[in-house]
């Protein structure tokens, strides 16, 4: 209804507009045909005038109507300059602000729901520098004010902001227009009122404000480096720390630039992915998966057997696996790429200056223009008692400790029921383990939802596991662990005890600290991946926010063409569309929101499901465990987020992200044709699905009684 009033008001004041004629009146002639009449009757009620003109200002700028520059002139003429700047400088602000505020309130919500993500980025540029850019608009005449105000509207920038920006930003236009008015007799046209040289001048003042933070922001990083000395001439152009998936992007991206690179790697080349992470995980999932296969055979018309499964030969294949992809990533590789490869431990000495004790003895100081920390993570190992001396194991130490085990361990502990503990837990179950799982929260997975952590309990169930959610470890002792819940105590004997509760950023050793640089749980910084030194960047896992090999990656282009080319053009890390995949057995996969953030974030968001069961590919391979679920606003196609659990879901998910990232809806997916019989047909049966909720019905009915017709 408040809408309504606000519409119905402006459609009032823009119909008096053209009832009344003032097109007419406010022009030039107009304007010096009334003056010598409005002059008279101010002299006699010199309130009354100032209020009535005060009130007109107002509400045609509110309204947006022309003929503002007009009623400033008009201002000068009678009134004169001191009065008549008064008069206009608080009509105007309050006009403005009226315009601004109708715009929000009765045009933001929808368009933000419209063009919610594309808003996002445009209102952290404004909540940042809003003040300046709407001075700079304000002092230089290019955008009509009345676009500005309607646009500002639809932004969140705040409302006093805007007012007293507004209020100084219009002062000196201001000034002009009512100097003007005051020789308004010698006028001949508005055109001429502002010179060249005056709008320059606005233009320039427009601008002082960013240069004025140019100047702030250099003396701050001239301050940031305050008892550092630059060195004159640098060793290197980039020196990067660690050689995992960010560290070796990174400094092949800056060979590939020609630039002067060297990577400095204390262990092996490829960092946890590809020697105890990604790789050995997968080939250890895939073996797991063969022997349930075989103990299920007879799901594919085969008789089932029990493998034997010689578990250092298992692990011997895991090894295969890495040694066969490492040449990817190895010194030779690097080297003939033009990357100087030096293995070694770097500590940054000053902003510059990076010392390696080299693995082989000695130290060896490099200096660089710019520096990319990209050390990696590390399990996390909680504080539970006794677990120091329990001999415990994590995902980076297992691999090592399981290569020397002729068979799979008997008992096993997978302390955590996050992606790790999951996909290790039901591989070690599938791998001969008795295996039991204890998970601190509710449900497995916790960042999924329910439904989706339901199908992991579930098959982790089925493959032999015991789990345990909503148990507390508290203690370890003479090979048990032991767990609380709601008050009692349950004991769980292991032979092996793994800890998967999580990883946190390597910071510690490489000289940050002495440094000052900010290290929370990750190295800070700003949206260019930049520290509190402009030329030390951070990227992969020691910069978060994510955890994953290709969000390491994504960073570690951002992190080192910022690094070399900053001082020409920066860009933005872009966390948009970030894909994740959990490698259970049916994998879980994601990208976007799902429904529990959804209703955490008070999205309002549809929900389609398309279930395997129904997939006539799935059906050939009695794969049919799973789903694909799309979340899109409210009637229409725009993906906002995919949960797919299923055979391949990894590989599925591959074709929403593309969507998502260049703006594909469902609409699209739904035209787009599948190989038949292929998993991928799942996105276009779910878009289907989202089709027909959404068919217009309306429509229908009258094509219905068209082709009723039609027969006659």
């Amino acid at each position: 209804m408040k809408k309504i009033v606000i519409i119905a008001g402006l459609v009032a004041l823009i119909a008096a507009y053209f009832i009344f004629d003032l097109g007419e009146v406010l022009t030039l002639e107009g304007i010096k045909a009334q003056v010598d009449n409005a002059q008279a009757i101010y002299a006699e009620n010199p309130l009354l005038v100032l209020a009535l003109f005060f009130l007109i200002y107002v509400a045609a700028t509110s309204a947006s109507l022309p003929g503002a520059s007009l009623l400033t002139l008009a201002a000068g003429a009678l009134f004169g300059l001191q009065t008549g700047t008064i008069l206009v400088s608080f009509a105007s602000t309050i006009g403005a602000t009226l315009a601004f505020l109708a715009s929000r309130y009765v045009l933001r919500d929808s368009i933000e729901k419209r063009f919610g993500e594309r808003l996002k980025a445009i209102n952290a540029g404004l909540e940042r520098d809003g003040a300046f850019y709407l001075f700079s608009l304000r002092m230089i005449p290019v955008v009509p004010f009345f676009v500005i105000n309607l646009v500002m509207g639809l932004t969140r920038i705040k409302t006093w902001t805007y007012v007293w920006v507004s209020q100084i930003g219009m002062l000196l236009g201001t000034i002009a227009y009512v100097n003007a008015g005051t020789q308004l007799a010698q006028l001949e046209s508005v055109s001429g009122l502002l010179s060249p040289v005056l709008l320059g001048s606005f233009a320039l003042l427009g601008i002082v404000p960013w240069i004025a933070k140019a100047i702030v922001g250099w003396i701050q990083r001239r301050k940031v480096y305050a008892g550092f000395k630059r060195p004159k001439s640098f060793d290197r152009n980039l020196i990067v720390i660690g050689a995992g998936a960010a560290g070796l992007v990174s400094s092949l991206i800056a060979a590939t630039v020609k630039a002067k690179v060297t990577l400095v790697e204390a262990n092996a080349m490829g960092g946890d992915c590809l020697n105890t992470g990604c790789v050995p995980s997968k080939a250890l999932i895939k073996s797991a998966k063969v022997a349930a296969i075989m103990r299920n055979a007879d799901h594919y018309g085969i008789t089932p057997v029990e493998p034997e499964i010689p578990f250092k030969q298992t692990l011997a294949r895991v090894m295969d696996v890495i040694k066969a992809i490492e040449p990817h990533d190895s010194v030779e590789r690097y080297e003939g790429l033009g990357v100087d490869v030096v293995k070694g431990y770097a500590k940054i000495i000053d902003p510059w200056t990076v010392e390696i004790a080299l693995n082989d003895g000695g130290t060896q100081r490099l200096t660089a223009r710019s520096i990319v920390i990209a050390s990696g993570a590390e399990p996390i190992v909680p504080p539970v008692e006794g677990i120091d001396d329990s001999s415990y194991l994590t995902s980076d130490t297992m691999w090592d400790a399981f290569a020397k085990l002729d068979k799979a361990p008997a008992r096993v502990a997978v302390l955590g029921g996050g992606p790790i503990g999951c996909e290790l837990s039901q591989s070690l179950a599938r791998l001969g383990s008795n295996v039991t799982q204890i998970e601190m929260m509710d449900h497995l997975l916790g960042r999924e939802d329910e439904d989706v952590s339901d199908i992991a309990r579930n098959v982790l169930q089925e493959s032999g596991v015991t789990v345990l959610t909503g148990h507390r470890a508290v203690r370890v002792a003479d090979g048990t662990l032991f767990a609380e819940k709601d008050g009692s105590e349950v004991s769980i004997p292991f032979d092996v005890l793994i800890i998967a509760v999580g990883r946190k950023a390597r910071l510690s050793g490489f000289g940050l600290e002495d440094l000052g640089v900010d290290t929370e749980q990750t190295v800070t910084t700003d949206e260019f991946l930049a520290t509190k030194f402009p030329n030390i960047f951070a990227a992969g896992d020691v910069a978060g926010p994510y955890q994953f090999t290709h969000t390491a990656s994504h960073q570690a282009w951002f992190a080192s063409v910022n690094a070399l080319f900053g001082q020409f053009k920066k860009f933005k890390a872009d966390y948009r569309v970030i894909p994740a995949v959990t490698f259970l057995d049916p994998e879980v996969a994601r990208v976007g929101i799902n429904e529990t953030e959804a209703r955490e974030q008070g999205i309002e968001v549809e929900v389609t499901r398309y279930e395997l069961d129904d997939l006539d590919r799935a059906i050939a391979e009695s794969e049919t465990e799973g789903f694909v679920k799309v979340l899109t606003p409210p009637g229409k196609d725009t993906i906002l987020g995919v949960t797919i659990v299923g055979n391949h879901a990894g590989e599925l998910l591959a074709e929403y992200v593309l969507a998502m990232k260049y703006k594909i809806g469902l609409n699209k997916i739904l035209g787009t044709i599948h190989s038949y019989p292929t998993m991928a047909e799942a996105n276009k049966f779910a878009a289907g699905n989202w089709k027909r909720a959404n068919k217009p019905e309306w429509l229908l009915d009258y094509v219905e009684k068209y082709h009723t017709w039609r027969r006659g």
